[in-house]
């Protein structure tokens, strides 16, 4: 199997240094050993985060922590936002674990308004509240702090955010936000292997959870509580991971947590001017993703055949996701890429292309 290095929006690259670290000799998962690494990882993630608030580690894929949150922190009615295939996902979760949802749906491609969400807040139906920050299907990114301005008006709505595509590429400071569940895969913006999530869990959303019923075990944010104070996790935790995401964090602040986002933003800026140029850009303006770009195929290139072509180069892009396959195309600039690789991508594309 030949490499080609990733331009879409997850699993991305990742680093050789960090998949070595994934081969790091095993340790027991109730041993001393583990629950020092435990306690680190937990530690610089609250650093990451700007948090007071658990951090919780899941081996399992972010949508384990997006049906957490709907089976710990909703009981009564969840208002959950949609506008694209992730968002939507979160909303339909609620049904299979028999809990009330209601959506604030949006046309694809437009972000959140604060100004509806405060009106359906305001009728005091909700306890728990649902939004994506940055929506991969679209690279929508919602504007979370005018959200959570909202949200500090309704102190009993539990304030959820999935972060999948966002964290670490972008500053979430969860406390200042306000955020009671605030969840993400490793696969995206942290540069690592799937099959590993976090999630920083409030002590408002705790209680709720200790109030919830049926809720099962695996996902029961009272559980991971009562092992996160060993430093452990409710069942065996992916120890290879935890391994090469304890590396990884000591590479986000050896780069400097400011540098980071100021290099995500670069690219962003890189690849949406690209876009503009020769396409147009698929968000509506001032909801544009950091870590993604959504472009509108105007051109009615085939997207299939672009790929077939860069895989030729050793790279590879993102279609468009469902309904918007061959309508737009996806570059993800997120992770352990740089303005080198960005430049690499597009400089074949153009040659491809003949733009």
């Amino acid at each position: 199997m030949k490499h080609k290095k990733l331009f879409i929006p997850g699993p991305v690259e990742v680093s050789e240094d960090i998949l070595d670290e994934m081969g790091h000799f095993m340790v027991g998962h109730r041993s001393k050993e583990y629950s020092e690494l435990h306690g680190e990882v937990v530690s610089k993630l609250k650093k990451l985060l700007f948090t007071e608030n658990e951090v919780y580690l899941g081996t399992h894929s972010s949508t384990g922590w997006m049906e957490a949150a709907i089976r710990n922190c909703g009981h009564k009615r969840i208002l959950a936002c949609v506008n694209g295939a992730f968002s939507k996902r979160w909303f339909q979760l609620a049904a299979p674990n028999k809990v009330e949802a209601d959506k604030y749906e949006v046309e694809w491609g437009k972000g959140h308004d604060p100004k509806e969400i405060d009106k359906l807040l305001s009728t005091g139906k909700y306890d728990c509240f649902l939004v994506v920050h940055n929506e991969t299907s679209t690279g929508v990114m919602n504007k979370l702090e005018e959200i959570s301005d909202v949200l500090k008006k309704y102190p009993d709505v539990i304030f959820c955010v999935d972060s999948v595509s966002s964290m670490t590429g972008v500053k979430i400071e969860v406390d200042k936000l306000g955020l009671d569940v605030c969840l993400a895969g490793v696969q995206k913006a942290f540069a690592l292997p799937p099959g590993l999530a976090v999630a920083a869990v409030s002590k408002k959303a705790l209680e709720k959870s200790a109030k919830a019923e049926n809720k099962g075990y695996y996902f029961d944010f009272v559980e991971f509580q009562k092992y996160q104070e060993k430093n452990q996790t409710p069942s065996t935790p992916a120890i290879s991971h935890i391994f090469a995401l304890n590396k990884q964090l000591d590479k986000f602040f050896a780069e400097g947590l400011d540098n980071r986002f100021s290099r995500h933003q670069e690219m962003a800026d890189y690849i949406r001017n690209w876009a503009k140029k020769n396409f147009a850009l698929f968000p509506e303006p001032g909801y544009e993703s950091v870590t993604l770009t959504c472009i509108n195929n105007t051109k009615g290139i085939s997207v299939a055949d672009l790929n077939k072509k860069l895989a030729e180069k050793d790279m590879t892009l993102s279609n468009g996701y469902g309904d918007l396959k061959e309508k737009t195309f996806r570059i993800a600039h997120m992770g352990d890429l740089t303005m080198k690789d960005m430049k690499e991508l597009i400089t074949a594309v153009d040659e491809i292309l003949g733009l």
